[in-house]
C-alpha cells in the first residue's frame, strides 16, 4: 500500500489505475461484520444438534423467524432494504438508521406487512424494486400473484395473478416500459405491463417451468430466460416471434463465426442446443451489457459472450453447489471498479459465498458465517421447526450483505488497513515475539563479528 500511495504521489500511477487497484484490494478483502444485526421481533432459541444454543444467551435475534427467501436493495442511495419470508411477511429497513458505520447496531424493521387474504399468503420468491424510484417495489409469490407496493406507505397498489406459481421476476433498469418478465411454473414467459395492468404477451419455446429472467442492461427490449429443460433463451419483445438465439455449452465460437449468419440475416442454431445439462436456475448480466452469467443444477457457472453468444469457457471448479429449486440471486462486481476483464462474481454457494474472478473462474475467496449452523428453531410456545442455514438471497450495497434461509441478515464489508478489528491481544504479542527473536539474531551476530580477532600475515 505505501509503494502504491507513493507511485501516486509521484505521478506514476493515475488517479484512475489507483481507485482501481485500491477498490480491488478491498472487493477482495470482505469479511463478515457481525456487529449488524438485524431484529424482526421474532423471538426463539437456536437448537443445534438437540440442545439450545448458548451463542447468545439462549434466545437469537432473527430477521425472520421462518427464514429468509429474498431481498431487495434499492439501487439509487442503498438505503431501504426489504426483505420477504418464507412465512409471507415482508420487512421494510432503514440501513441509515446507524449513525456511526464503525459501532455495532442492531436495525428494527420501520415497516411490517404480515400475511393476510390481501396480502401475500405463500412464502416470497422474488422482490425487486421499481427501476427508476425507491418508492415503489414488486415481490412474487407461491400463492400465483405479483404484487406492486408502496414504499413510504408499506401499502398494496396492484395484485396480478398468473395462474402458476411464480418462481422469478425481472424488470429492466433502461427501458421506458414498465414490462415485468415473470418466470412461473407454466413453460411460457409471461409478460406483466404495469403501466395498463393487464398480462400482454407470452413467450413460448421453453420445455418447462421458467426458473431465471434477466433484462439486458443495455438494450431494453432484450431478455434471457432460463428453464428447467437446461436452454437459456435470449427474446427481443419487439419481434412478432421474440426469439432470437439460444445458448449452446458447446459452441465456443459464437453465433456470427464459421458461417453460421445465413445469407437471409437469419442466425442458424443446433435445435438440441442447451446451456446446461440440469434446470437453469441463475442467470445475470454485467452491468455494461458485455456477459451473460448463467447458472444450472449441474453444478456448473457458465460466462457468455453477450454479442455473439459464444461459450467463454470460464471453468469455476468443483466447488460450485447449487440445488435449490428456485431462482439463485448472483451478482459481478459493478464495472469501473475493477480493471476491464478482472470483474469479481458473487455466489451464494449454499452455506457460503463465493468471490470468483469472472473470467477464469479462480475462487479469490470464500465468505462464512461465524457459530454453528442453526439445525431447529424453538419458539416460545415450546414448538420445534427445522431450518437450514442456508444463503438464499445476496444484494450489493458497496458493502454487501446476505440473507440465509435460517432467518438471519448478515452483513459483509472490506476489512479497512489499520482497522481496531486488525490488532489483538495475541497479534500484538506474536509481533513482540517476533521483534524481540530478530533482534537477538542480530545481536549475536554483532557480537561474533566484533569479538572475532583479526590478524594479518
Amino acid at each position: 500500500m505505501n509503494q502504491l500511495l507513493l507511485d501516486r504521489s509521484t505521478g506514476a500511477v493515475g488517479p484512475n489505475v489507483f481507485a482501481r487497484l485500491q477498490t480491488t484490494r478491498l472487493l477482495k478483502s470482505f469479511q463478515s461484520w457481525p456487529q449488524y444485526r438485524f431484529d424482526g421481533g421474532e423471538r426463539g432459541i437456536a437448537v443445534h444438534d438437540g440442545e439450545a444454543s448458548s451463542s447468545d444467551a439462549a434466545t437469537s435475534i432473527w430477521a425472520h423467524q421462518a427464514g429468509v427467501s429474498a431481498l431487495a436493495l434499492e439501487r439509487f442511495d442503498g438505503r431501504i432494504l426489504v426483505s420477504g419470508g418464507s412465512d409471507a411477511s415482508l420487512k421494510l429497513w432503514d440501513l441509515e438508521q446507524c449513525g456511526n458505520p464503525s459501532k455495532p447496531h442492531t436495525f428494527k424493521p420501520t415497516s411490517t406487512i404480515r400475511p393476510s387474504p390481501q396480502t401475500h399468503k405463500f412464502g416470497i420468491t422474488h422482490l425487486s424494486f421499481y427501476p427508476f424510484d425507491s418508492a415503489a417495489f414488486i415481490s412474487t409469490s407461491y400463492d400465483q400473484t405479483l404484487k406492486l407496493w408502496s414504499t413510504e406507505e408499506a401499502r398494496l397498489s396492484a395484485s396480478f395473478s398468473l395462474g402458476s406459481k411464480i418462481y422469478t421476476h425481472a424488470i429492466s433498469p433502461v427501458a421506458s416500459h414498465l414490462l415485468v418478465a415473470c418466470g412461473t411454473q407454466h413453460p411460457a414467459v409471461r409478460l406483466v405491463d404495469l403501466r395498463s395492468g393487464s398480462s400482454i404477451q407470452s413467450l413460448t419455446g421453453h420445455g418447462g417451468a421458467i426458473l431465471a429472467t434477466a433484462w439486458s442492461p443495455r438494450h431494453e427490449h432484450v431478455l434471457a430466460t432460463g428453464s428447467v429443460d437446461g436452454t437459456v433463451r435470449i427474446w427481443d419483445i419487439r419481434r412478432a416471434g421474440a426469439f432470437i438465439a439460444m445458448l449452446d455449452h458447446e459452441d465456443s465460437l459464437g453465433l456470427y463465426h464459421n458461417g453460421l449468419l445465413r445469407e437471409n440475416g437469419k442466425v442458424r442454431m443446433r435445435v438440441s442446443a442447451k446451456a446446461h445439462v440440469a434446470p437453469v436456475n441463475g442467470l445475470t448480466w454485467t452491468d455494461d451489457g458485455s456477459y451473460i452469467i448463467s447458472a444450472g443444477h449441474d453444478n456448473r457457472i457458465r460466462v457468455w459472450d453477450a454479442a455473439t453468444g459464444r461459450n467463454t469457457l470460464a471453468n469455476f471448479g468443483p466447488s460450485i453447489r447449487n440445488s435449490q429449486l428456485a431462482s439463485v440471486s448472483m451478482f459481478t462486481s459493478p464495472v469501473g471498479l475493477t480493471h476491464p476483464g478482472r470483474e469479481l462474481l458473487f455466489w451464494p454457494n449454499e452455506t457460503e459465498i463465493l468471490v470468483c474472478d469472472l473470467h477464469n473462474g479462480h475462487i479469490i475467496t470464500r465468505l462464512r458465517g461465524t457459530g454453528a449452523a442453526i439445525a431447529g428453531v424453538r419458539s416460545s410456545k415450546k414448538s420445534e421447526r427445522s431450518v437450514k442455514n442456508r444463503i438464499s438471497s445476496i444484494v450489493w450495497r458497496g458493502a454487501g450483505g446476505g440473507g440465509g434461509s435460517s432467518g438471519v441478515i448478515r452483513a459483509w464489508a472490506p476489512r479497512l488497513e489499520g482497522s481496531d478489528e486488525d490488532v489483538d491481544e495475541d497479534s500484538t504479542h506474536e509481533v513482540g515475539e517476533a521483534k524481540a527473536q530478530k533482534r537477538k539474531a542480530l545481536d549475536n551476530i554483532y557480537k561474533s563479528l566484533m569479538g572475532q580477532k583479526i590478524t594479518f600475515t
